[in-house]
């Protein structure tokens, strides 16, 4: 089994060029001159948004150096473990809603510290995975959209992570 997947992982992506490629001859369009438009798009939108995500990867950078979260950590400790949610993770939860890279390094400080199979571990990689960087995510898409009104984003995605991270907490069995 694991060889017809490895197999059929090794071809899906040339597969899926050429069926682009095929479709885009079989319609009559011109595949290289939108395959270039559309990069050239692509780099617009990027050099748009390159500001944003600099100034959010050096606030968490800040945050991160300054010891900022583990006194957020200790500051809500009482709260969160009487939710049954680490006050160890506190931090990461906090984070992950600006930067999913600075995220990663909380996670690799955390998987050292406590490991892998940890309780803690098990909630941080089930969290990761079920939470997004809401406010990296907003900026991008609002900006490259030419959003102004988010209406209830904001509200629902804070929400969604909520959601996330007691996910996280009953999947990795602490509650």
């Amino acid at each position: 089994m694991a060889s017809v997947l490895s197999n059929i992982s090794n071809i899906i992506i040339p597969v899926i060029i050429f069926y682009i490629v095929a479709y885009g001859l079989l319609n009559k369009t011109n595949v290289y001159e939108d395959f270039v438009r559309g990069a050239k798009e692509g780099l617009k939108t990027v050099v748009g948004i390159l500001p944003t995500l600099a100034a959010l990867m050096t606030a968490v950078g800040v945050l991160r150096a300054s010891g900022f979260l583990g006194f957020l950590g200790d500051l809500v400790r009482p709260l969160s473990e009487k939710a049954g949610f680490p006050a160890e993770l506190v931090p990461l939860a906090f984070v992950k809603m600006f930067s999913s890279s600075a995220a990663t390094g909380l996670v690799m400080d955390i998987f050292k510290n406590y490991g892998t199979d940890s309780p803690i571990g098990l909630i941080t990689s089930i969290m990761m995975s079920c939470t997004e960087t809401i406010f990296y995510t907003m900026s991008v898409y609002f900006l490259a959209a030419k959003v102004t009104k988010t209406r209830y984003t904001l509200a629902g995605a804070l929400l969604a992570t909520v959601a996330g991270i007691i996910a996280s907490v009953v999947l990795a069995g602490m509650m």
